[in-house]
């Protein structure tokens, strides 16, 4: 049974200016000279996590994460602007990162929201990912929005009422996403502080398999859950400026890239039926199943699936 790595600090801390005044807060941990590994987080909006490094061997992996447009560390922050902020503009900024870190490639991992990132940015620029690990495969298409956003209702009624309630009556509700980014934009701070509660009050009914799973503690913290939950409706109302199915139909340009799906059987967030068909749509990808997971990283079995493909690839490599 695989373990994660101790905790490690990162040895570098970099502030990269990239494009239309935006500035990216990156870290690098690990074996300066080991295999670069971009690791990409999710959300959108989540920020880097401390957490996710330790699934690398630090003395393997020269461990790459910078907090994504608008969050953590990054500015300006999408609590006061959503502009220039877009998948298109996140994959130029992996992109801009690379460079100002002379590498010719990397292994991508990516969780969640950072699997779709991953994937949109490893179908733009296949010739510089080795490998990739992803967990929790999400593609963003518009069913799974909708899904996210409307379907769970059927699993989660009580949650469900709340968060459709929180909408007033001049709003879509028919439209929960557009809703919310309404809400989230509104000029009156206790407006945008109460649809950030209640977005992540919904999406924390179904993040974990596990039922003792608690409220995430980050999440108690007002100002970030309204950056998350701003970044979230904005890329989410706008399907993630993907042309929609786009990212399975082009799957076969990974070919020859190794690829390892970690996915959970019961992720309610991510459905399985996506990693399925992701698996089956790119030749040299490996679904790797858990039974009793669900979107958590940290549900049972999850973990150690993750540490276990990234040393397979690592010694593959070798």
């Amino acid at each position: 049974m695989a373990e994660i790595f101790p905790e490690i600090t990162p040895f570098e801390t970099v502030f990269l200016e990239v494009s239309e005044g935006h500035r990216l807060h990156v870290t690098i941990a690990g074996n300066p000279a080991g295999r670069p590994a971009i690791l990409l987080h999710g959300g959108p909006g989540s920020g880097l996590s401390a957490t996710a490094r330790r699934y690398f061997d630090p003395a393997h992996y020269r461990i790459i994460q910078f907090d994504q447009r608008g969050c953590g560390k990054s500015t300006p922050n999408a609590s006061e602007s959503l502009a220039h902020n877009t998948t298109h503009h996140l994959i130029d900024d992996m992109e801009a990162v690379r460079c100002a870190l002379s590498l010719d490639d990397w292994l991508v991992y990516g969780s969640s929201w950072g699997a779709t990132l991953a994937l949109a940015y490893a179908q733009c620029h296949p010739e510089r990912v080795r490998a990739m690990v992803l967990a929790g495969v999400t593609t963003t298409r518009q069913k799974e929005i909708d899904w996210l956003y409307k379907g769970l209702a059927m699993f989660l009624p009580q949650q469900w009422q709340r968060f459709i309630t929180a909408i007033p009556d001049h709003l879509p509700k028919e439209d929960p996403v557009g809703a919310y980014l309404q809400l989230l934009n509104d000029p009156d701070p206790a407006i945008r502080r109460m649809a950030a509660l209640e977005w992540h009050l919904w999406e924390a009914g179904s993040i974990s398999a596990e039922a003792s799973s608690a409220f995430p503690e980050k999440w108690r913290d007002g100002d970030y859950i309204l950056t998350r939950a701003r970044l979230c409706a904005h890329y989410f109302h706008h399907a993630a400026w993907l042309e929609d199915g786009v990212l399975l139909r082009n799957a076969g340009l990974l070919a020859g890239i190794p690829g390892m799906l970690i996915q959970g059987m019961r992720d309610l967030q991510g459905p399985p039926v996506t990693a399925y068909e992701l698996a089956a749509a790119w030749p040299g990808s490996e679904l790797i199943a858990i039974g009793g997971a669900g979107h958590s990283t940290g549900d049972a079995g999850m973990e150690d699936a993750i540490v276990s493909a990234i040393a397979r690839l690592q010694i593959e490599a070798a």
